[in-house]
C-alpha cells in the first residue's frame, strides 16, 4: 500500500526521464569501469614485463663478471643500462650471496630497501615487490658452469646437473609513466559515458514531449467527465497507442452519457417504486410496534412472575431459618444441635441458590441497579471475610488478608456488590480447597484525584482446573466438570454473575490455573474516592516505636501482619516457631508492648496454656489469635488479654492496638457459671402484620426478644383497625396478602389513624427494583427483607426508636432514612451534610435569583451544579431531581427563559428544604448529644 501511494507522488514526465537515463547511466559506468580497470591491469602488466626483459637478460651478463671477480665491467654494464633506460630503470644493485651490496648502477639513498629481506635460498626466479610509485624487482644470478650431482635415493639412482647462485640482482623500476597512462584512460572513459548520458537526455526529452503532453490533456478531459461535463471530448492527432486512448476516452464519454440519460429514467421509476415501498413499511412499522406492546406485556408478566416465585420461594424459607435459629437458643442435646445446624445450614444454601438465581434473572434482563454510595473499603472486608473465616477454620485453611497500604479507605460505589463478589471469589476458593491456604489480595494498579484502580487476586491451593475446562467457568450453570456439582454443589451461577457484575462495574476477570496445583481468580475494579471520610480515623501513630512479638509459623499470614505492624512504625521481633521463641527468650529478656500469639505457632505437644502463662510473662498485653480450641479456652484464657479469630483484619488489629482493653469475651467466658442477667428489652410498642402463621410467629419470636410490647395481626383490615384503636412507635408490615395487602393498608393508616406518623417497614420476600421503588413511594419509611434475619430486625428497631415524627413537611422534600443511607448509616456524618447544605441556601437562593433576574445562564449552570452535587449526599430527592432537570436543559444550550418555571420550582423547594432540615436538625442533634453523653457517663 505505501510503494503505491510512493509512486502516485510522481508525474509520468519524471518516471519516463527515470526509465530512460537510469539504464543508460547504469551501463555506460558499468562498461567504463570495466573497460578502464582492464586498461589499468594491461599497463601494469606491460610494466612488469618490461622490468623482466631488462633484469633477467643483465643477470646472465653480470655472471661472467662475478665470476671473474671484475667488479669494474659489471658496473659499467649496469650503469649503461640504467641511463639508457632511465625513464623506466631508476636504480640497479647486485648483491652477493651473503645479501651484501656489491655493485651499484649509481649513488641512491635508499639503496637499503632493494635488499632481499627472505633467506637467500627461496629466491629461484624473478620476483617482484610493490613499493609505493615504484616495482622493485629482484632475480638470482647462476654461475655458467654447472655441477653434477649424484641422487642417493634407495629406489634409483640417477644423476642431475645443479647451477651454482653467485648472488642476485634487484631492479627499481618506475610507475609514474604507467600511472599517467591510467588516468588518461579514466579520463576518456567519463568523457565517453558523459556524452552517451547527454544524447540519451536529448532523446528522453523528445520522448517525453511527444508522450506526456497528450497524457495530460487527456487526463484534463477525464477530470471533465468526472465533473459531469459529458460532451467533453479529446483532441489532436496522436501517435500509436496514445490514439487509440484516445478513442477509448471519447467512447467511455459517449457512453457514460448515454448510461446518465438511462439511469435519470431508471431513478424515477425507483422513486415511485420506493413511495409503494414506503406505504409497505409503514404497515410493517404498525405490526412492528403491536409487536413491541406484546412484547413489553410479556416482559412485564415475566417480572410479575419473578417477584411472585420470589415471594413464594423466600416465605417458607423465612419460617425455616428463623425458628431453626431460634430452637438453637433453647437446650438441646448435642445431636439436636447437629440437626438443627444442618436444617439452618441447608435452608441458608438455599437461599443463596435463590438469590443467585433472582440476581442471574435481574442482570439477563437488565434490571440490576448499581448503587454509587460511600464506604470504608478495610471495613467491608473485614465484614465480608468474617462470614467466611468459619468455613475456612472447619477445614483447617489458611485464610489470609493482604491489603496494599496505598489504598484509601474511603471510596465511592456499591459495597453490598463488591462484597457479593469477594464472598464468590473466596468461598468459591474455599470451597475447593481441601488443605493449604486461600489469599486474598488487594493491589492499587491506577490512581488520580477522585478515582483509583484496584486488582484483586484470590489465591487457593485447590484442586486446579483444566486450560479447556476454564473455558466453561465463566458460563451460565457451567462448572469445570458434571462431578463438582454432586461432590461440591452449587447451581454454577456464582462466577457468571461476579464477572457480570464487575462488567457492569467497569472491570475485568480471570482465571490463572493448574490441575492439583491450584487457582488464581483476578478482577479489576475501578471506583471512586470519596470526598466524605467514611470509615473511622485511627491514630496509628501512637504505635509509632512500640514493641511487639510475633509468633506465626504458617508463611502467608507471617508475611502479612509482618508488613501491616511495620508499616505502622512499630519496632517487630518475628517468631516462625516454639523452638526459635524458646531460643530468643533464652537470649533476650525484653518485656514487649504487645504480643501477637497464633495458636498455629505453638507446640501442640505440650500445654497450650502454660506456653502462654510463659509468653505472658514477657509483655503487657496479649492477644492470642485463636482457631479450633474452644474445648482449652478456659484454661487458656486467664493468660490472654484479646481472644481474636483468623484472619485479624487490618482495622481490627490497629484498633486493638491503639486502645488495648480486656477481652470481654474472655470475661464473659469465665463467668459461664453465673446465672444469666434478665433480658434488656426496648419500652417500645411494635405492630406486626403478616398473613402467614409461621412468619407471624418467628416475628412475633424475635420481636419479644427485643422490645417490651408486640401485637400480631394476620390481615391488612385486622391491622387498620389496631392502628385506629392506638398508638404504636413502629409498624412492620408484610405486603402481599389476601384481601387488604400491605401498600393500601399502609395507604389507609397514613389518612385515618392514630398513627400517621408512625413509621412503616415492608417485610417482604420481593427483591425485584420496581417492586421496591414502588414500596417506596407507598408511603412506607423502609424495607426489611425476607427470610428475617435477626440482626437485621434489631438494626432496623435500633435504627427507627429515636427516629422523629416528622409531621410537617413531605417525605420527597427531606428523607432523613435516604439522608442516613447516603452517609453510610452515620448519624454523625448525616448531620453534618445537611447542616453544610442549610447554612448554604441562602447564598445559593440569592444566586438563582441573580441569575434568572439578569438571565445569566453560565453562572447559572455553575450555581445549579454545585447545588446538585450537594444534594446528592443530603436526603433532599425532589432538589436532585429539580437540579438534574435544570442543569441538563442548560448543557443542551436551553434558555434560561424556557426553563425559568423549573427555577421557580426550585426557590420554593428550597424554602422546603430549609424548613425542613431546620427542624430534623433541631431534634436530631439534641438526641444525638443526649446519646453520647450517656454513653460518656
Amino acid at each position: 500500500m505505501n510503494n503505491a501511494d510512493n509512486m502516485t507522488k510522481y508525474s509520468l514526465r519524471s518516471w519516463v526521464l527515470v526509465l530512460a537515463l537510469a539504464p543508460t547511466i547504469l551501463v555506460g559506468v558499468l562498461l567504463g569501469s570495466y573497460f578502464t580497470i582492464n586498461r589499468f591491469y594491461e599497463l601494469e602488466q606491460t610494466l612488469i614485463e618490461q622490468g623482466s626483459n631488462i633484469i633477467e637478460p643483465l643477470a646472465i651478463a653480470a655472471a661472467i663478471g662475478l665470476e671473474n671477480n671484475d667488479f669494474e665491467s659489471t658496473k659499467k654494464l649496469i650503469t649503461a643500462i640504467q641511463l639508457n633506460k632511465a625513464s623506466l630503470v631508476q636504480f640497479i644493485a647486485i648483491f652477493d650471496t651473503n645479501n651484501r651490496v656489491i655493485v651499484t648502477s649509481h649513488h641512491y639513498k635508499n639503496h637499503e630497501m632493494m635488499r632481499y629481506d627472505r633467506p637467500f635460498t627461496s629466491l629461484l626466479n624473478t620476483q617482484l615487490e610493490q613499493v609505493g610509485d615504484s616495482i622493485i624487482l629482484r632475480t638470482p644470478i647462476f654461475s655458467s658452469d654447472n655441477e653434477l650431482h649424484l641422487n642417493t635415493d634407495e629406489n634409483q639412482d640417477t644423476e642431475r646437473l645443479v647451477a651454482i647462485k653467485l648472488g642476485y640482482i634487484a631492479v627499481l623500476v618506475n610507475k609514474e609513466n604507467a600511472l599517467l597512462e591510467q588516468h588518461r584512460a579514466a579520463v576518456a572513459a567519463f568523457i565517453i559515458v558523459l556524452i552517451g548520458v547527454q544524447l540519451n537526455l536529448l532523446f528522453t526529452f523528445r520522448l517525453v514531449k511527444n508522450v506526456t503532453q497528450p497524457i495530460t490533456e487527456m487526463v484534463r478531459v477525464v477530470a471533465k467527465i468526472r465533473e459531469g461535463k459529458l460532451d467533453t471530448r479529446v483532441d489532436g492527432n496522436l501517435i500509436g497507442e496514445l490514439d487509440l486512448l484516445k478513442r477509448g476516452i471519447n467512447a467511455m464519454a459517449g457512453s457514460l452519457s448515454e448510461y446518465h440519460e438511462e439511469m435519470q429514467q431508471n431513478i424515477d421509476q425507483a422513486t415511485s417504486d420506493l413511495r409503494e415501498t414506503l406505504e409497505q413499511i409503514e404497515i410493517q412499522n404498525v405490526e412492528l410496534d403491536l409487536a413491541k406492546k406484546r412484547a413489553l406485556e410479556a416482559s412485564r408478566i415475566k417480572s410479575e412472575f419473578l417477584a411472585n416465585m420470589s415471594h413464594e420461594l423466600r416465605t417458607p424459607l423465612n419460617g425455616v431459618i428463623g425458628f431453626a435459629k431460634q430452637l438453637l437458643k433453647t437446650p438441646l442435646h448435642s445431636s439436636q444441635q447437629d440437626y438443627v445446624n444442618t436444617i439452618e445450614k441447608s435452608a441458608t444454601n438455599l437461599l443463596g441458590i435463590i438469590n443467585d438465581i433472582l440476581d442471574f434473572s435481574k442482570l439477563e434482563a437488565g434490571k440490576m441497579v448499581l448503587e454509587n454510595m460511600p464506604f470504608a473499603l478495610r471495613e467491608t472486608l473485614d465484614d465480608t471475610i468474617t462470614l467466611l473465616s468459619n468455613s475456612a477454620r472447619d477445614k483447617d485453611i489458611e485464610l489470609v488478608v493482604d491489603i496494599d497500604q496505598s489504598i484509601p479507605e474511603d471510596l465511592s460505589g456499591d459495597a453490598m456488590r463488591f462484597s457479593q463478589i469477594i464472598t464468590n471469589l473466596v468461598g468459591n476458593a474455599i470451597k475447593f480447597t481441601d488443605s493449604g491456604s486461600v489469599h486474598l489480595k488487594l493491589q492499587l494498579t491506577e490512581a488520580t484525584d477522585d478515582k483509583v484502580k484496584l486488582r484483586c487476586e484470590v489465591s487457593d491451593t485447590g484442586i486446579g482446573i483444566d486450560e479447556e475446562q476454564q473455558e466453561l467457568l465463566f458460563q451460565a450453570f457451567g462448572q469445570a466438570d458434571s462431578s463438582i456439582s454432586r461432590r461440591f454443589g452449587g447451581t454454577g451461577l456464582g462466577l457468571i454473575i461476579t464477572k457480570r457484575l464487575i462488567n457492569r462495574m467497569g472491570g475485568q476477570i480471570g482465571c490463572n490455573s493448574k490441575p492439583n496445583t491450584g487457582s488464581t481468580f483476578w478482577f479489576t475494579l475501578p471506583l471512586n474516592t470519596s470526598i466524605y471520610p467514611i470509615g473511622q480515623i485511627l491514630s496509628v501513630d501512637k504505635l509509632l516505636n512500640k514493641t511487639i512479638l510475633l509468633l506465626e509459623s504458617r508463611e502467608l499470614s507471617n508475611n502479612t501482619l509482618d508488613r501491616q505492624v511495620r508499616h505502622w512504625g512499630m519496632r517487630l521481633t518475628n517468631i516462625r516457631s516454639s523452638e526459635q521463641l524458646a531460643h530468643h527468650f533464652s537470649q533476650h529478656d525484653t518485656l514487649y508492648d504487645y504480643a501477637l500469639i497464633s495458636n498455629k505457632g505453638l507446640d501442640k505437644d505440650c500445654d497450650i496454656a502454660s506456653q502462654l502463662e510463659k509468653i505472658k510473662t514477657r509483655c503487657r498485653y496479649l492477644i492470642f489469635i485463636g482457631g479450633d480450641l474452644e474445648h482449652e479456652l478456659h484454661s487458656i484464657l486467664p493468660f490472654v488479654d484479646k481472644l481474636v479469630s483468623a484472619p485479624i483484619g487490618e482495622k481490627v488489629l490497629a484498633q486493638i492496638l491503639i486502645d488495648p482493653q480486656p477481652n470481654s469475651e474472655s470475661q464473659q467466658l469465665l463467668k459461664d457459671y453465673t446465672p444469666p442477667e434478665p433480658i434488656s428489652r426496648e419500652a417500645m410498642s411494635i405492630l406486626a402484620v403478616d398473613d402467614n402463621p409461621a412468619n407471624l410467629k418467628l416475628i412475633d419470636t424475635l420481636l419479644k426478644e427485643v422490645v417490651s410490647q408486640v401485637t400480631v395481626v394476620n390481615s391488612g383490615q385486622g391491622a387498620i383497625k389496631q392502628a385506629q384503636e392506638r398508638s404504636f412507635d413502629l409498624i412492620f408490615m408484610d405486603i402481599q396478602m389476601p384481601g387488604t395487602d400491605g401498600i393500601s393498608a399502609t395507604k389507609q393508616i397514613r389518612q385515618h389513624s392514630l398513627n400517621r406518623n408512625t413509621p412503616i417497614i415492608a417485610v417482604t420476600a420481593h427483591t425485584i427494583a420496581e417492586e421496591r421503588e414502588r414500596i417506596e413511594h407507598s408511603g412506607m419509611d423502609g424495607y426489611l427483607p425476607k427470610p428475617i434475619d435477626e440482626a437485621s430486625l434489631r438494626s432496623v428497631i435500633s435504627r427507627w426508636k429515636t427516629r422523629p415524627r416528622f409531621t410537617h413537611f413531605d417525605q420527597f422534600t427531606l428523607n432523613w432514612d435516604l439522608c442516613l443511607t447516603q452517609a453510610n448509616n452515620k448519624t454523625d456524618l448525616a448531620l453534618d451534610m445537611l447542616q453544610m447544605l442549610v447554612d448554604s441556601l441562602p447564598e445559593t437562593r440569592a444566586q438563582l435569583q441573580d441569575c434568572l433576574d439578569n438571565f445569566d445562564e453560565k453562572q447559572m449552570l455553575a450555581t445549579v451544579h454545585k447545588l446538585h452535587g450537594a444534594s446528592c449526599y443530603c436526603g433532599v430527592p425532589t432538589t436532585q431531581k429539580l437540579c438534574n432537570e435544570i442543569e441538563s436543559r442548560l448543557k443542551q444550550g436551553i434558555g434560561i427563559a424556557e426553563v425559568e418555571p423549573e427555577i421557580l420550582e426550585l426557590l420554593d423547594e428550597l424554602t422546603k428544604v430549609e424548613s425542613a432540615a431546620n427542624q430534623v436538625l433541631s431534634q436530631l442533634s439534641t438526641d444525638v448529644l443526649d446519646d453520647k453523653q450517656a454513653r460518656l457517663l
